[in-house]
């Protein structure tokens, strides 16, 4: 599994042609390293604002994977997850749709989601992604 996630930035063309001079002069090894020591430094200005709203919104930070055994634990239990992260979320692939079903209320990622294609449709209408990446 990834831990990374692909995405498409539209740049206008002086700001690219401004990365491609900063790469072109060694301050970056190409456009991706610029981009992502960029959105790093952004995230390390807001760290306080990004761990207040993770307290406050109670999302579990990093990676939280399902697997079968846990969502028959919760099952058998009688009680129903509301799953809430920041970073990745996973349900392992053998996991039914009607398990799913039965024992995952809602799912809210912020970050990226990976699930069968049958388990999200059984989960329709529960996820909130947020932008989030959904495989």
């Amino acid at each position: 599994m990834s831990e990374t996630e692909k995405i498409t930035v539209n740049l206008g063309l002086v700001d690219l042609g401004q990365i491609d001079l900063l790469v072109e002069e060694s301050f970056y090894a190409n456009r991706t390293d610029f981009i992502r020591t960029a959105i790093r430094n952004q995230l390390d200005h807001h760290r306080d604002a990004v761990r207040q709203t993770v307290a406050r919104r109670t999302l579990v930070l990093g990676l939280q994977h399902f697997s079968r055994a846990d969502l028959e634990a919760v099952r058998d239990a009688g009680t129903r997850l509301q799953i809430r992260v920041l970073g990745l979320a996973s349900i392992a692939g053998d996991v039914s749709p009607q398990l799913a079903a039965e024992t995952i209320e809602s799912v809210e990622v912020l970050g990226a989601f990976r699930a069968a294609t049958e388990v999200r449709a059984a989960l329709a209408g529960r996820i909130h992604t947020g932008g989030a990446g959904i495989r």
